[in-house]
């Protein structure tokens, strides 16, 4: 195991594969619909072996039965910090290219950003604030299990992104289990957006809000997210935060 503030003194596999990634692309898609997948993060062999942590709960500080708290239905896991070399690794490498978002959004709204540019001094941040929980979540839902519409959002430190990575091949593994964004307009319906997650790709989100842009430059306009009912077989997601708990 590795600490999730550990810096690397070579590229990872992770850091290579977002290098290659079309930045421009994915970060068009976040301003016009707040979310984007990304490249494949994790190979088969990855997605299984994560998945597969499920099963061992002296890796993780709470599991969560999301039917007792009224969440929806199935469980998921609250890593410790010490977390599995993948999952330290991809978001030390996802973090840098996320913040250049985060900061272009905060300054759409007129906000601050006070991201630094260490995910390290980020988390420190966290911890001096109170926020001092792992908030990376292994999710497990089985036929019937859902998660309702939600934000994760732990304190007054808040990253504007985070990262959902599908575990499982949807439509053979498990079917249904969609993941869900919901964005409310002002004087209007709200707007859903639903996306399979593909093994091993990430799907980069709001936390939160996001900029739209008005005739008066741009609102804020709340989002929350879950994921529709499984229908058959089981669904594992990795979920990575950027504060903490």
């Amino acid at each position: 195991m590795h600490s999730a503030t550990a810096t690397a003194t070579a590229p990872t596999a992770a850091e290579r594969t977002l290098d290659t990634a079309d930045w421009a692309a994915l970060t068009s898609e976040l301003d016009s619909h707040g979310c984007a997948l990304t490249p494949r993060l994790l190979d088969p062999d990855q997605c299984r072996q994560l998945a597969a942590l499920y099963d061992r709960p002296e890796l993780f500080r709470t599991t969560v039965d999301m039917a007792r708290h009224r969440f929806g239905s199935g469980q998921y896991r609250y890593f410790t910090h010490d977390l599995p070399e993948p999952v330290a690794a991809l978001r030390e490498a996802l973090y840098p290219r996320l913040l250049t978002v985060a900061r272009a959004w905060a300054a759409r709204l007129g906000r601050p950003a006070p991201w630094p540019d260490s995910l390290a001094e980020w988390t420190a941040r966290c911890h001096a604030a109170g926020q001092g929980k792992s908030s990376q979540i292994l999710l497990r839902y089985g036929p019937g299990d859902w998660n309702a519409l939600h934000r994760d959002v732990f304190g007054d430190l808040v990253f504007p992104l985070q990262v959902v990575i599908g575990l499982d091949v949807h439509g053979t593994d498990y079917t249904g289990g969609e993941f869900l964004l919901v964005e409310q307009r002002p004087r209007a319906q709200s707007r859903g957006t639903a996306t399979v997650l593909p093994q091993g790709h990430g799907l980069v989100f709001t936390t939160r809000d996001r900029p739209v842009p008005s005739a008066r430059g741009h609102y804020a306009a709340p989002v929350r997210h879950g994921v529709s009912t499984v229908r058959t077989g089981r669904r594992h997601a990795l979920g990575l935060v950027f504060h903490d708990a």
